[in-house]
């Protein structure tokens, strides 16, 4: 077996947005390779035929990304810039999404129509028509409704104004998106033969979870409307189309809700949760809503675990939260995280839950058609993703983008280990030997904390921790309390980071070193990003005994993140219970750079320039305390990236990244 590069991750393929035609004889999904070329990700729409269990590449542009099959089950509309004008008038500043329909039966990808907008989410009504969401800012003009003189001069003047923001709202920017003031994700219909659309929801509504009835003449979706401060409550709207008009759904059990659908006219199926007891991040459950007796009941009462897929890897991409919880038939499927597995699970009406899936890895999305095969895209065992077919309770493996690491590179499973941590409180880790492992040897080792909080590591593929046990280090990491998986409970650490969630984690170090005596005690660093990197900056202010650190899109001050980064003001607020005027103590008192004078080990901090989630200046805080007491370190930052640097940032980038974490620790544990 070879060993594995830092850079093996470029020939990677990572799959996402599965999607059944109609009638589901076929399925469609996208193939998303990195490119080091133009330094970007290659996207081209794939499929799947069911009767031979065959697939193919459809489109070749490298920019195909979001698809959905129309209703003659023959013809794939999608999204693309394959265009050079298109290109080119993006460039300047123009904003429009262009579609494009190609027959699976063969020949060229036609334009379709083009929307002049930033369309995020698509979905037809008839042959003519379509709903559509897309970000709009207030304070833009709608161009296709100006003259031509008009429109050159409204572009004039954006191009103007991009040397200034004005802001009036909170958050005014979004990891990931930019500066987002006065802009919403906006609901429009669209109508081909006028070539002509409608805006659906008023200026100050941001629209999420888009559903059509059976009939398609009504729309179900999430909406939450601010005009200066955006709150984390929202509501359930129907739209009904043939009355152009708008009502909200009365949820009265609910202040945060994820999903809606119809079952039928008279019910609706939703996940909602009121916060109270776990704040924002309770786990939802299923309801269903009576309209016509305005009778909301929960079928889900105890139902505890996360309804999305949060066991971490570093190898995917395009993956969508949205997707993780489909309607098909008279059942709901939705991926759920227990453990350090993430399931397929089957509902129906009567709150009665199949799990669909074993203990295997995670599902990272899926399809599912009129209760035929179901199709899903997972991460098995130690094997990179894979398309999987469901088939009288059993798992086939259909696609082999991905066979070639696990037959020619040196992959190690990961071993578990259970850890009393506290009185009748255990938690769930792991540990990586090195390859060639040989047990009369000492080795480094690096311990690896998630982000999150409320995030899983689990047994399937991290490139980067495969990379460094290629490299000689044992890597070892675990689920702390906070950590998702393990119900409301387990996850609650609101007003004590850096406390339960720092004293599993040195418990479950002490047991490794204590288990695994090959491990030499005087070469260990820890690294970690986003919570893992908030661990990581209170971990070194609180012991010298590692020898070196990597702190990754840290937090250092939750003072300073309250007021700066896209969730700070309520994510302060519920997660460590203060703000700077009730509490100001407190926030400081969870804040890694308070103890930063106690530090000693030798750190590396990475971050992005554009990470609005923990911006720059939590990084440069703690990087200036460090050296304002002389100790080593060393800041690295990425222009044009943000908060998904390690997961979805440019590929050189993630080169680059990996390699100024290894090259830190190989000078001080190797």
């Amino acid at each position: 077996m070879e060993k594995l590069k830092l850079d093996d991750f470029i020939r990677y393929k990572f799959l996402s947005n599965i999607i059944h035609s109609l009638n589901g004889e076929k399925v469609c999904f996208t193939v998303n390779e990195a490119d080091l070329d133009s330094n970007k990700y290659l996207s081209n729409i794939w499929i799947y035929y069911n009767e031979d269990n065959t697939y193919r590449q459809l489109t070749s542009s490298n920019e195909d990304k979001m698809f959905l099959w129309l209703g003659d089950n023959e013809t794939i509309l999608f999204s693309s810039l394959r265009d050079l004008k298109d290109k080119e008038k993006v460039k300047e500043g123009e904003v429009f999404t262009q579609f494009y329909k190609i027959s699976i039966n063969g020949g060229e990808a036609k334009k379709a129509f083009r929307i002049s907008k930033k369309v995020t989410s698509i979905k037809q009504i008839d042959d003519n028509t379509y709903i559509f969401t897309a970000r709009f800012n207030l304070y833009n003009k709608e161009l296709d409704k100006l003259s031509e003189e008009e429109r050159n001069l409204e572009l004039k003047t954006q191009k103007e104004e991009k040397d200034y923001e004005i802001l009036d709202e909170i958050p005014f920017w979004s990891n990931g998106v930019g500066f987002t003031n006065k802009s919403r994700n906006r609901l429009y219909i669209y109508n081909v033969l006028t070539n002509s659309y409608n805006l659906i929801t008023d200026d100050f509504t941001n629209v999420s979870s888009v559903n059509l009835n059976d009939k398609k003449d009504k729309v179900i979706f999430i909406g939450q409307s601010f005009e200066n401060k955006m709150e984390l409550e929202n509501s359930i709207y129907v739209y009904d189309l043939l009355k152009q008009t708008i009502e909200k759904v009365e949820t009265p059990y609910t202040v945060m809700h994820g999903y809606a659908n119809f079952i039928d006219d008279n019910k609706i199926v939703y996940i909602g949760k009121d916060m109270v007891k776990y704040g924002m991040n309770e786990n939802s459950k299923f309801y269903i809503l009576d309209v016509k007796e305005q009778k909301t009941t929960c079928i889900t009462p105890d139902l505890d675990c996360n309804l999305t897929n949060s066991v971490g890897s570093d190898c995917r991409y395009g993956i969508s939260p949205a997707s993780s919880i489909q309607k098909s038939g008279d059942n709901i499927y939705f991926i759920s995280t227990e453990g350090e597995y993430s399931y397929l699970n089957r509902l129906n009406m009567n709150g009665e839950i199949e799990k669909l899936t074993s203990n295997n890895g995670s599902v990272d999305d899926f399809s599912v058609n009129d209760n035929r095969d179901i199709l899903f895209i997972g991460l098995r065992d130690t094997k990179l993703q894979e398309i999987y077919l469901l088939k009288d309770n059993k798992e086939h493996q259909i696609s082999e983008f991905n066979q070639w690491v696990k037959e020619t590179k040196s992959i190690i499973k990961p071993e578990k280990i259970t850890v009393e941590t506290s009185n009748n409180i255990f938690i769930d880790g792991w540990i990586i030997r090195p390859v060639d492992f040989q047990e009369d040897r000492k080795y480094p080792a690096i311990l690896d904390i998630h982000g999150g909080p409320k995030t899983a590591y689990g047994e399937v593929f991290y490139h980067e921790m495969q990379y460094w046990a290629n490299e000689g280090y044992v890597v070892f990491f675990c689920n702390p309390r906070g950590s998702d998986g393990k119900g409301n409970n387990f996850a609650d650490i609101r007003g004590k980071y850096g406390t339960i969630d720092y004293d599993d984690i040195m418990k479950f170090t002490d047991v490794v070193l204590e288990k695994y005596t090959f491990i030499d005690k005087d070469k260990v660093g820890v690294t970690g990003g986003s919570y893992g990197g908030f661990m990581t900056n209170w971990i070194i202010g609180h012991t010298d005994r590692f020898k070196a650190a990597a702190s990754q899109r840290s937090i250092s001050n939750w003072i300073s993140k309250f007021g700066t980064t896209d969730i700070g003001y309520y994510f302060n607020h519920d997660q460590i219970g203060a703000t700077p005027w009730d509490n100001q103590e407190k926030l400081w008192d969870h804040s890694p750079l308070k103890y930063a004078h106690r530090a000693k080990t030798p750190t590396l901090f990475i971050h992005s320039e554009e990470d609005y989630r923990c911006w720059l200046v939590e990084g440069i805080q703690m990087f200036t305390a460090l050296k304002y007491h002389n100790v080593e370190a060393r800041l690295c930052m990425f222009r044009g990236e943000n908060h998904e640097l390690s997961r979805s940032g440019k590929p050189k980038h993630r080169i680059r990244r990996l390699k100024e974490i290894t090259d830190w620790f190989d000078k001080y544990l190797k």
